[in-house]
């Protein structure tokens, strides 16, 4: 039998707040966390807005010396998992039972152009000795580490916008596997700099609403034109349930399901007819063993580009059913933008809230249906609704997807 795996912590840093309360607050009020791009000039591109993390200050929690020699998506990543291990209240834990998998996107990407212009414009000696372990992907899983002790299972994935949600997949089988008993899993980016904004742009793939930020992410509306880029970063703590309860941690929810698949269709658009993301939610289920009915709510992918939207949608009918009809299904993308990596916890995070809640936050900028997106979207306003368990899917180029399932706790 698998051992029965615990959320019992959360944390998070996003362009609508830092902190797990301020994160939900603005989702259920509907707050929009784009505006202009203020880290850098913007006028030669044909995007110029993001979903930026506003009046960050890592040294609240990191040493200011060792905070100049992390990236800033490490930083992200640091903070939420403090965040976290507080909520938790984890301490006296055995630190070889304890692991971090987490995932990134892009890792240090604004690190590596900043050594770039130095390498360029004033040559190789120049560069920083500190260029490599900021830089690389795996340094937030290690920084996090260092930080809280953690000498067990360490991970990271790059998935692309999977990257996270494959990393709580991960913790949960580790501690199911027996490898530990409190795993940190959570993802974190920090992509808004100029060279990743302009790949972005080439591909045609970020909505042009500069001159209406707040209302540029519309998922599933018909009038949608592609994502907006995100930055932040969340954290859960994972815990088996025997490891829980005998420490007295408070019990948020139980993790019960995930399941991946691959598209093998094309490197970055989503299979027609919605195959790969029909068989990671199928899988999550299986997983889980749980029936479509006992699902509640989907926070969907839901990027607000034609395709994904679309596709989603179909993924969704194929595997629920008549029951489709009678989810909820939202996309917190609206509000938070698309955070690629750290998309699928920060998301994972909204679906622990909802059940603890009892309420769905909405998709906002849901103004004209879409016959080809026609299930129940949430629209505009958050919904009271107890929520049993709840579906989170997470769809990364190259066609990497996952979902996963978190359900009410019964002890």
């Amino acid at each position: 039998m698998n051992t029965r795996v615990v959320i019992t912590g959360m944390g998070a840093v996003t362009p609508i707040g830092s902190g797990v309360d301020a994160l939900w607050t603005s989702l259920i009020r509907g707050v929009s966390g784009i505006g202009p791009v203020t880290r850098f000039d913007t006028s030669e591109y044909e995007t110029r807005i993001a979903a930026e993390v506003k009046e960050f200050d890592p040294t609240t929690v990191i040493d200011r010396k060792e905070a100049r020699r992390m990236d800033r998506y490490t930083q992200f990543g640091v903070v939420a998992a403090a965040q976290a291990v507080a909520d938790a209240r984890l301490s006296g834990f055995d630190p070889e039972r304890g692991g971090v998998c987490f995932g990134t996107g892009i890792g240090g990407m604004e690190t590596l152009e900043q050594q770039f212009r130095v390498l360029f414009e004033k040559g190789p000696s120049r560069v920083s000795p500190f260029f490599i372990p900021m830089m690389i992907s795996n340094m937030a899983a290690g920084n996090i580490a260092i930080q809280f002790g953690l000498k067990g299972p360490n991970a990271t994935l790059t998935t692309a916008c999977a990257a996270s949600a494959h990393s709580a997949g991960e913790a949960f089988e580790a501690i199911r596997r027996g490898r530990a008993d409190v795993m940190l899993a959570g993802g974190s980016e920090a992509p808004v700099t100029p060279i990743s904004f302009a790949g972005f742009c080439s591909m045609k793939a970020m909505s042009t609403r500069n001159d209406e930020p707040a209302r540029a992410v519309r998922p599933f509306d018909k009038g949608r034109d592609g994502f907006v880029m995100g930055e932040g970063g969340g954290v859960v703590v994972f815990e088996s349930l025997e490891h829980a309860k005998s420490r007295g941690a408070k019990i948020l929810a139980e993790m019960a399901g995930y399941g991946q698949s691959a598209d093998a269709y094309h490197i970055t658009a989503p299979a027609a007819d919605g195959d790969g993301a029909a068989r990671a939610m199928a899988a999550a289920l299986e997983d889980a063993g749980m029936s479509p009915g006992q699902i509640d709510y989907i926070n969907a992918h839901g990027t607000s580009t034609p395709l994904n939207d679309k596709t989603e949608t179909i993924a969704v009918k194929r595997v629920f059913g008549e029951h489709a009809r009678s989810l909820a299904v939202s996309s917190t993308k609206s509000m938070t933008g698309h955070l690629l990596g750290a998309a699928g916890i920060v998301e994972l995070i909204a679906c622990v809230k909802a059940i603890v809640e009892g309420m769905i936050p909405p998709t906002i900028n849901y103004e004209e249906p879409d016959p080809d997106c026609d299930l129940d979207y949430v629209p505009n306003t958050a919904r009271k609704r107890g929520v049993r368990a709840a579906m989170s899917n997470s769809f990364g180029f190259g066609g990497q997807n996952v979902s996963l399932i978190v359900k009410q706790f019964e002890p």
